[in-house]
């Protein structure tokens, strides 16, 4: 792999800054066998917190004490604690075994840096990557999040075809043999530099890619020469006991770049997740977080490091497994409210993965009105499918429920809104009355649909 030939301008002009910490020079504070005369760190003993105890679900406490309060509220070390990074690489280990492990820094080594959450890694990976007019491959629909921040770098995004198991690799494949030397009808010079994929419980979609779709996947990106950005912080929340495998698992060139979080499994508000991929990309990503925002947060770092250690790597899993059960029953409760309410209205696929159902509303061209004014007004929060589209000026009839947060009761009233809604968009009213009825709501009650007629 030549990694050079990926970087964009801004990324290989990035280097280093001398006055932050390393995690070696980190290594060595922690074990005092360093007179610390560089840095401009505050001292210490003049930080205003002393102790602190956390007390969790199980009645159990995390203690951090004086030495590690002091520790918690200095700068660290850029890719983050050695600690942490350690356990983060033994996780990876267990969870994908990735074939570059083993591998010389310079021929694409696994290497991990920690990110104030995953959302800061993918940002910094676009930036890495993406010179203006570059093309980038992305299926449709796609993270908001993420089509804000490629749009921002003026990239020539090429939308992949899918369906409710993710990236369908014919639909792929098809695009990317324009890039063949005896193609003529070339789309543009330059390849695309990498496909953006969120394998696993994908958001808004809630597709999950399957394994043999994966490896047909990559086996395009051996030939093609793309890198992969693996962007998975819907893992664990897998609700099959046998995960798939990640594209991580199945590097054997080096050419894939990973996202993990722990904002659904331990904390969204700590802002903690962490980037694996090829050393010199890496590499390229600290020195971007050398020049903006230094660091992750030491004390989260703190906080979770001794979590982790208290939990272990079985106590953790365990955890992600319970947390998983629970958005499983959560699904379960949205699909039986849509099975109740939306049959005949919508169309939608049962998620095997993460938080998110995706409903395409028959009959509807657009749902952004009715999801952004209409449904607010009457304190239903729902998101229209248009942000998730490459193009969000054009109609989507989509919108998206997430069940990670309402109670079960919560669902069933707001889907019955949603089915009201939609089943109104066929009824002319006059004054209170209905005068033509074009539709007939299946499922809800009379005394319901004169309650909410009176509402409106």
């Amino acid at each position: 792999m030549d990694y050079s030939k990926f970087l964009s301008d801004i990324s290989a002009a990035r280097k280093p800054n001398v006055a932050r910490l390393s995690n070696e020079l980190e290594k060595k504070m922690t074990a005092s066998t360093v007179i610390m005369l560089s840095g401009g760190m505050p001292n210490p003993n003049y930080f205003p917190m002393k102790t602190a105890t956390i007390t969790l679900n199980d009645g159990s406490t995390i203690e951090i004490g004086e030495q590690l309060m002091k520790r918690a509220l200095q700068y660290s070390a850029t890719e983050g604690m050695h600690n942490l990074l350690s356990w983060f690489r033994d996780l990876q280990m267990k969870l994908h075994n990735p074939p570059t492990a083993t591998y010389a820094p310079e021929k694409g080594q696994m290497k991990i840096c920690l990110t104030s959450g995953s959302q800061d890694g993918l940002t910094k990976a676009f930036d890495m990557l993406i010179n203006p007019g570059d093309n980038v491959l992305v299926e449709e629909p796609n993270f908001h999040g993420a089509m804000l921040a490629l749009k921002a770098l003026r990239c020539n995004i090429i939308k992949v075809p899918s369906d409710e198991h993710g990236i369908i690799p014919k639909g792929l494949k098809e695009i990317l043999s324009r890039w063949k030397s005896d193609n003529v009808h070339k789309l543009t010079d330059k390849p695309p530099k990498f496909l953006y994929s969120v394998p696993n419980g994908g958001n808004p979609s809630g597709s999950s890619l399957t394994a043999e779709r994966k490896k047909e996947i990559y086996q395009l990106a051996h030939e093609y020469n793309f890198l992969i950005i693996e962007d998975d912080p819907y893992y664990f929340i897998q609700f099959q006991k046998t995960k798939a495998p990640s594209f991580l698992s199945m590097d054997v060139d080096g050419r894939v770049i990973r996202g993990d979080s722990f904002s659904k499994i331990i904390s969204s508000g700590l802002r903690i997740g962490f980037i694996t991929g090829p050393a010199p990309f890496i590499d390229k990503i600290v020195l971007h977080t050398q020049a903006s925002t230094m660091q992750p947060n030491t004390f989260a770092q703190v906080i979770v490091m001794e979590l982790l250690e208290k939990w272990g790597q079985k106590g953790f899993l365990d955890n992600a497994d319970r947390v998983a059960e629970f958005y499983k029953k959560q699904r379960d409760a949205m699909l039986a409210a849509a099975d109740k309410w939306l049959t005949g209205l919508a169309e939608w696929h049962a998620p095997n993965a993460g938080l998110f159902l995706w409903i395409k509303i028959k009959g509807v061209s657009d749902t952004f009105q009715m999801v952004m004014e209409k449904a607010l007004e009457k304190g239903v929060s729902l998101l229209p499918g248009k942000p998730y589209m490459i193009d969000p000026s054009e109609p989507s009839p989509h919108v998206r429920v997430s069940y990670s947060f309402a109670t079960p009761d919560e669902m069933d009233r707001g889907i019955i809104f949603l089915a009201l809604k939609i089943s109104w968009i066929e009824v002319n009213i006059t004054r209170g009355f209905f005068r033509t009825v074009h539709y007939t709501i299946p499922g809800p009650s009379l005394s319901l649909l004169c309650s909410a007629q009176e509402d409106r």
